[in-house]
């Protein structure tokens, strides 16, 4: 039997560290959080892709009694992205969350997104590899109000990846 090591890079910085040009992508990803219909689970996430050439293309979760109807903000961003610029690649990818649960009402709506990064679920993360695969690395900011997660590439959050249609 061998035994194979898988190793991810993830870079751990501040917002202030971050590029102006990331900086822009993560905060359009927070104001995203603002459009999430998220009344069953109360977690609303925000996600804002840059596309070669410079725009940004956002979405927000979008939950549904008839669960799982549902989407995620990554795949909200991600299709509409590709259905309104077909065929241009997808750069960056910026995630940012937030809840009131365990929260006062009156604590700033600031200090209700995620203390540490969330990453995307796994229907997410086949989702944008598969752009990836088409397009090249999506990198990957993952936000959290104590630190920002910054990964070169959807693949390195999926390693053991399917890529083979």
């Amino acid at each position: 039997m061998k035994e194979k090591e898988i190793k991810t890079l993830i870079k751990v910085c501040d917002y202030e560290e971050l590029s102006a040009e990331d900086r822009e992508l993560v905060d359009a990803a927070k104001a995203m959080t603002r459009s999430s219909y998220a009344p069953y689970s109360r977690f609303h996430v925000g996600a804002a892709i840059r596309m070669d050439g410079g725009g940004i293309v956002t979405g927000s979760n979008q939950e549904n009694a008839a669960y799982p109807s549902g989407t995620c903000a990554e795949r909200t961003a991600a299709y509409w992205a590709s259905a309104q610029y077909p065929g241009v690649a997808m750069k960056k990818i910026a995630i940012a969350a937030w809840t009131r649960l365990h929260k006062d009402k009156s604590e700033p709506d600031e200090e209700c997104f995620q203390r540490l990064p969330i990453s995307p679920c796994g229907a997410c993360r086949q989702a944008l590899l598969e752009y990836e695969a088409l397009y090249g690395d999506i990198e990957v900011i993952l936000y959290g109000l104590d630190c920002v997660y910054v990964l070169p590439s959807v693949k390195s959050l999926l390693p053991l990846s399917f890529t083979e249609f």
